[in-house]
């Protein structure tokens, strides 16, 4: 990776409707709360077309609400082949997604895909997809988000300028 922070992020899972949504809420409240708003371009998109147009699912939605985030405005997107000029970074939420990305990506561009939770804090894991879950499923995945975009800030050597939104909350 290269000496600047990067200056754009995609988060990407399969609809745009559950866990990549949520992870440009998260991560975006997280960018606030560390004074670098403005100096980075956050956005989500699916490796799926199903969605297009479409607000976030509605578990999503109070999750993030329930952590005063607001990703009620989102609407589902498909990844596009210029998203992999346009990002830094596109970080998928399972290996799945980031397998897809990889296929669809322009040579020079493999490098910018990657795992969500392996490029936030070193651990390769996935992003379980809560849509056919319950609210439990939301949850969990609304705390591996949050702690995963507070490592990834970190690691990005993006410091705390205040105590992120929700954080005492994010321990249901």
């Amino acid at each position: 990776m290269s000496a600047r922070p990067p200056a754009s992020i995609l988060f990407v899972c399969l609809g745009n409707i559950c866990r990549s949504p949520l992870a440009e809420g998260v991560f975006r409240s997280v960018v606030e709360a560390r004074g670098m708003s403005g100096k980075v371009f956050i956005d989500s998109a699916g490796t799926g077309g199903w969605h297009q147009g479409s607000a976030p699912d509605p578990r999503s939605i109070a999750i993030a609400a329930r952590h005063d985030i607001d990703i009620a405005g989102q609407k589902a997107r498909k990844v596009l082949r210029d998203d992999f000029e346009r990002f830094d970074l596109l970080l998928g939420m399972d290996r799945s997604n980031t397998d897809d990305l990889r296929a669809m990506a322009p040579a020079h561009a493999k490098d910018r895909v990657h795992l969500f939770l392996e490029f936030a804090n070193g651990k390769a894991g996935d992003v379980p997809d809560p849509y056919y879950g319950g609210p439990d499923g939301f949850a969990d995945v609304y705390r591996m988000i949050r702690d995963a975009s507070g490592a990834m800030a970190d690691r990005l050597g993006w410091r705390i300028s205040a105590p992120p939104r929700g954080q005492a909350s994010s321990i249901m």
